[in-house]
């Protein structure tokens, strides 16, 4: 084995696994460790071929998805694992408990168990592979090759998140641009608002677990996530967080010690009404490839909160929120950007940092504290 990302595919569909792997063949940096057609055969297999990533179905016989990730952690075993799956009904809140079993990430199929195309989330599922699969590699101490590296390859986008991430792993680290000039100092912090996607679900649990009993200030996020998800991963949330989490509905009134999680595929905007805000949700079109998009919801931050706000980009591909965390920075709010060492994907913070948009650089560990401070400090 070479030194690719060496993925292990689980799907009980002989025809998912082989379309499945002849996305990861086709994108360069990762290659197909082996594939088994349930979790008694992945866990068997696991010692064998070493993957440093782990695509699961939920639904199989013998032992599904759930089981898997159960063993999986009476195991010990750390190999991430991103589920890809077609669940339906009781689909989100299935996925929320592979989540708290330790899965990273998720993925809907496009159209059922056997999803022919397949091929319209190649981008989020080869982006997710290379993230948490280059991350796990990493802390294993095995060298993660550089795009340069790859094999030729012509991405199809070139805006696409996943061309971004190549351009950006193969870019020389950069000294932030001249930050912008801020039109006023910043003042106390009455709203904070977060950008986050790939490698979110698992950050923002780090983060959220942490935050101050008693911050007042409310939180709005855009974490990138399909429709009908959104919803129980705010219940999820909800259950491990000193404050209240809930998914966005139009009109909600935003409140100290309330977060609200942007809806999937709606944007979340944001208006001042009086001394409390109010949460819209909008169907207008994708902004940097996304809908919800951290840029429109920074945006409207900056807009309705000025220099009373604290903007916050994480872990994520590609580059939505880092435009718009820039005007949250020159109508005098605070920003924070995650690391490049705690983040599973450096691309959303490392733009913005690029930008000169990040007043500070902080780590995942960091993060909750470093929020309530500032959101707490007088100015």
């Amino acid at each position: 084995m070479g030194d690719e990302i060496q993925v292990l595919i689980v799907d009980d569909s002989a025809l998912m696994r082989n379309l499945i792997g002849h996305m990861v063949d086709d994108t360069p940096g990762l290659a197909v460790a082996d594939k088994a057609m349930n979790g008694k055969f992945a866990l068997q297999k696991i010692p064998r071929v070493n993957p440093d990533i782990i695509v699961l179905d939920l639904e199989m016989p013998e032992m599904n998805g759930i089981e898997f990730l159960k063993e999986r952690k009476k195991q010990g075993i750390t190999i991430p694992v991103v589920i890809l799956s077609s669940i339906a009904a009781r689909g989100a809140e299935i996925t929320m408990e592979a989540l708290a079993l330790g899965a990273s990430d998720f993925i809907q199929k496009p159209s059922g168990s056997i999803s022919r195309d397949i091929h319209e989330v190649k981008d989020t599922l080869t982006g997710m592979l290379l993230g948490y699969g280059g991350s796990y590699r990493k802390s294993q101490g095995k060298k993660v090759l550089t795009p340069s590296e790859y094999k030729p390859k012509t991405p199809a986008e070139k805006t696409s998140d996943i061309a971004v991430h190549f351009n950006l792993a193969v870019a020389p680290p950069v000294t932030p641009a001249q930050p912008p000039a801020q039109l006023r100092k910043p003042a106390k912090t009455e709203i904070i608002a977060i950008g986050i996607s790939t490698g979110g679900p698992d950050a923002l649990r780090v983060v959220f677990a942490k935050l101050d009993t008693d911050l007042k200030v409310p939180i709005v996020v855009v974490q990138h996530m399909p429709p009908g998800f959104t919803n129980e991963f705010a219940k999820s949330l909800d259950r491990i967080c000193p404050l209240n989490v809930k998914e966005a509905e139009e009109g909600d009134a935003i409140l100290p010690g309330r977060i609200l999680i942007a809806q999937g595929n709606k944007h979340l905007e944001v208006e001042r009404k009086g001394t409390n805000g109010v949460a819209h949700l909008s169907d207008a079109p994708l902004v940097s490839g996304h809908r919800p998009s951290a840029d429109v919801l920074f945006a409207s931050v900056a807009m309705s909160y000025s220099n009373h706000a604290l903007g916050v980009i994480m872990t994520g591909m590609g580059r939505d929120g880092a435009q718009h965390l820039g005007t949250i920075y020159k109508e005098g709010g605070m920003t924070l950007g995650q690391d490049e060492k705690s983040a599973v994907v450096y691309g959303m913070p490392r733009v913005a940092y690029e930008l000169g948009h990040v007043m500070e650089q902080v780590s995942l560990e960091n993060m909750a504290r470093r929020i309530c401070d500032v959101a707490k400090a007088t100015r």
